[in-house]
């Protein structure tokens, strides 16, 4: 069973010395009366579940801030719990060319770009476009020849001063736009106060382009610091620009960015990958690892 971003998947031990659905023997069950009365109702619901839930749940959860959330869960935390990542197909999502992908989108062929997306671009401060704005002021003047591309939204009627060009896509509503916009793109920045598994980040990655994040929400289970990309310190703008210059200012390091990027993508998130994980998990769980 596959488990959305936001909930964990559960699959039950077969047990192996008794049918799984003979009824326990009457004489080992306690009285429900013996429960205390006088406890919150939350605390008697996980006692009662902890009293009849008996079999082994195996959990799945495609993020490790949710695995932790399920290890400190009064009924699970004894449970196996594996973290298994959601797939994307990397046949389809995959590099191309720099200079063809510019090329196509007419986008400046030897200028470091870089990459922010969003629906409704700046619009939701969840976004932390807020945050990009103060990282690129803090660029001004250090980083010649840098652009911005933004995809989601339109260009504004009143022009946003940031300090650097900006080239504004509007909404893309297809998978090859949007592969040739990462390959286009030196780096991707998601600045956001609130994310979870951004989607852009995976498709990035499995591109050939460096993230550049804060280390929060579900970006360290996507970005390996100073090797896919770049973790700043949560929501400090100071530190997502030095990572932004880190990630741009050397065209070497740039490219052995890109080529780990991939590599993720290929090692976690191919669905060949993701599916033998979940069969070694079913195995487990039903007896025959």
């Amino acid at each position: 069973m596959k488990s959305s971003d936001t909930s964990c998947a559960t699959l039950a031990s077969r047990p192996h010395h008794e049918s799984m659905n003979k009824p326990r023997d009457p004489a080992h069950r306690q009285p429900h009366n013996a429960l205390p009365r006088n406890l919150p109702t939350s605390k008697l619901r996980n006692l009662c579940k902890l009293k009849h839930w008996q079999r082994t749940m195996h959990t799945v959860t495609p993020r490790r801030w949710l695995a932790d959330c399920a290890k400190q869960s009064v009924l699970m935390r004894d449970w196996p719990i594996a973290v298994i990542p959601n797939t994307i197909d990397t046949d389809i999502w995959q590099p191309v060319g720099k200079v063809l992908a510019r090329q196509l989108l007419r986008l400046p062929p030897d200028v470091p770009l870089l990459l922010f997306g969003a629906m409704g671009g700046g619009q939701d401060p969840r976004t932390g476009f807020d945050l990009l704005q103060a990282a690129l002021d803090h660029l001004r003047g250090q980083f010649p020849g840098l652009e911005l591309v933004v995809f989601g939204q339109l260009a504004p009627k009143a022009a946003v001063d940031i300090g650097f060009p900006v080239h504004y896509t509007g909404h893309l509503h297809d998978d090859v736009s949007l592969r040739l916009l990462y390959s286009a793109a030196d780096a991707l920045v998601i600045p956001s106060r609130q994310d979870n598994l951004p989607n852009t980040g995976v498709e990035a990655h499995s591109c050939g382009t460096p993230v550049v994040a804060f280390d929060a929400c579900g970006l360290p289970d996507i970005v390996t610091h100073q090797q896919t990309g770049y973790l700043a310190k949560a929501f400090d703008a100071t530190d997502l620009a030095a990572g932004i210059q880190w990630v741009l200012a050397d065209t070497q390091r740039q490219a052995a960015l890109c080529q780990a990027a991939r590599a993720k993508a290929l090692a976690l998130w191919c669905p060949a990958v993701v599916a033998a994980q979940y069969q070694r998990v079913y195995r487990t769980a039903t007896g025959q690892a």
